[in-house]
């Protein structure tokens, strides 16, 4: 798990790497929850997805937002955060220029700021959007959306009431060819417990594994 530091737009980023010994492995950039609300790349949802990737064999990279840790700069209101997941993007691409896939997976803030990143980078793949603040930021702005990918929530979130991300998972399913896979635990609120952290890590390994079986059979049919 080596650290790395990285240029970012507002000075250098702090992150912990892990390098897929296949040369053409998917690789997953995670995205960590607010940062003026104790958010870091140590966050129990963050690291355990951290491993979960790694052991499907992704590159994948977890790094802290400007002004978090050793991360320079200052919190920019979302705007420089976006930025920042960029820049983490660009160096995964650097290292892994023949990456066969690209993912994105963010959890509460780092849930938004990935889903504006599949925006602005059309060759992502696939995402994980765990507690997605749909109550408190638009997200009209997936229109449409790139890809497919995964929606997770507590149905007890106290910050972010499941209605809302239901209501974001139906505008979402009406758009073609994007597929939303949705799925809810029950009795969890906006912080997960441990008990709860494996559940959605496995909901997200489940996905992540059907996209990838799937992209490997079209590729033999071929």
């Amino acid at each position: 798990m080596p650290e790395v530091m990285f240029a970012g737009p507002d000075g250098r980023l702090e992150g912990r790497y892990h390098h897929a010994k296949r040369p053409n492995a998917p690789v997953a950039l995670l995205l960590h929850p607010h940062p003026l609300h104790g958010g870091t790349m140590n966050n129990r949802v963050v690291h355990s997805l951290y491993g979960r990737f790694q052991a499907m064999g992704f590159s994948v990279l977890r790094f802290n937002f400007r002004g978090v840790g050793k991360s320079q700069g200052r919190y920019d209101g979302g705007i420089g955060e976006i930025s920042d997941a960029a820049a983490a993007l660009d160096f995964l691409q650097a290292v892994n220029p023949n990456a066969s896939m690209l993912w994105v997976a963010g959890y509460s803030f780092g849930a938004y700021v990935g889903m504006q990143l599949l925006m602005r980078r059309p060759e992502m793949g696939g995402f994980v959007s765990i507690s997605a603040p749909a109550s408190h930021y638009d997200f009209g702005f997936l229109a449409p959306c790139p890809c497919s990918g995964m929606i997770i929530h507590g149905e007890e979130d106290e910050l972010v009431p499941l209605n809302s991300v239901q209501k974001l998972v139906d505008k979402l399913n009406t758009q073609k060819g994007v597929a939303i896979d949705f799925r809810t635990i029950g009795d969890a609120g906006h912080v997960f417990t441990p008990p709860q952290v494996e559940t959605l890590s496995d909901m997200a390994e489940d996905h992540v594994l059907s996209v990838l079986n799937r992209s490997r059979m079209a590729l033999a049919a071929d």
